[in-house]
């Protein structure tokens, strides 16, 4: 059994050498491996590609439809693995592909996971908040939901961005593309309780100074540790959704279109390029307009 660091090397000699592919296509290859490692770590104990089973990649390809990757994204990942394991094959380290029978998703756009406030607020409740860690994730989590925030710009959040008594902070989204967006009261209030209270204890690793949110060597956090930390809250609080940091995002969406909030704004928020994107929040609620029209509808208030 090889580490994943000698089967990235391996793989990434063989797309070049054999398979004479560009520069950005093995970069873009090796990335949907490291997509696989993040989900081998998250849930399966770091187990090495040569044990994955057909079982165990249709998880992860639900996983990696969950992070609202677009369908030609996941597309793409899913070709990305099966010629992964082609090249196994290929090295005999494994006599047969267990990605072959896998399904290339469907060029549709699906409806996101979201939380419900009620579970929002029992996975805060699951939180340690006598312990650094904890007070440091009831931040983030509270953050990532009152802010609608991706993951990438939880982690990136700097200390400078941060206009707490102006009510918002500035976050760099896709593109680079930098936005402002308001923050409530209790987002605020666990901000400055992390900074002041905690962060101020940390030994902070040089280039850290700005980052809001640091693990326990000083250093920014890192992606797949928020997906860590929202896992592990979910299965404490005994929520039984995929959920990953995303959802909080959906959830924000989601709950501000059910309140009337006005989709342009919406928008502005999430940082979307085009409204259409932002549109699927309103298809959501579906019991929501299902009584609605059995209720008001003429034909269905009809007596036959």
């Amino acid at each position: 059994m090889y580490s994943w660091i000698t089967y990235y090397t391996r793989f990434k000699q063989y797309l070049l050498l054999e398979k004479s592919l560009s520069k950005n296509s093995v970069e873009a290859y090796t990335d949907d491996i490291k997509k696989l490692e993040a989900f081998s770590i998250l849930f399966l104990a770091n187990q090495s590609p040569d044990k994955f089973s057909y079982k165990q990649l249709s998880q992860f390809t639900e996983w990696i439809a969950s992070l609202n990757f677009s369908a030609t994204t996941q597309a793409r990942i899913v070709s990305g693995i099966k010629t992964f394991y082609k090249f196994l094959v290929i090295e005999n380290d494994m006599k047969d592909s267990p990605a072959e029978l896998l399904v290339t998703p469907k060029i549709t756009r699906k409806l996101p996971v979201v939380l419900d406030v009620s579970e929002i607020d029992a996975m805060m409740a699951c939180i340690d908040r006598s312990t650094p860690e904890g007070e440091r994730n009831i931040s983030l989590l509270e953050t990532l939901y009152s802010c609608g925030l991706r993951v990438s710009e939880l982690v990136n959040l700097k200390i400078s961005n941060l206009h707490l008594k102006e009510d918002y902070i500035k976050v760099e989204g896709k593109g680079s593309k930098e936005r402002l967006i308001p923050i409530g009261a209790s987002a605020k209030n666990l901000i400055n309780n992390y900074l002041n209270n905690l962060r101020t204890h940390l030994a902070i690793k040089k280039g850290n100074e700005d980052v809001v949110y640091l693990n326990r060597r000083g250093a920014k956090l890192s992606r797949i540790m928020v997906f860590y930390i929202i896992k592990d809250l979910a299965q404490k609080a005994g929520i039984n959704k995929v959920l990953s940091p995303h959802t909080l995002r959906h959830s924000f969406a989601t709950h501000l279109v059910e309140g009337g909030a006005d989709l342009r704004a919406v928008q502005e928020m999430l940082g979307h390029e085009s409204i259409t994107t932002t549109e699927i929040y309103t298809h959501i609620d579906t019991q929501f307009l299902r009584d609605n029209i059995l209720s008001y509808h003429p034909r269905n208030n009809k007596k036959q």
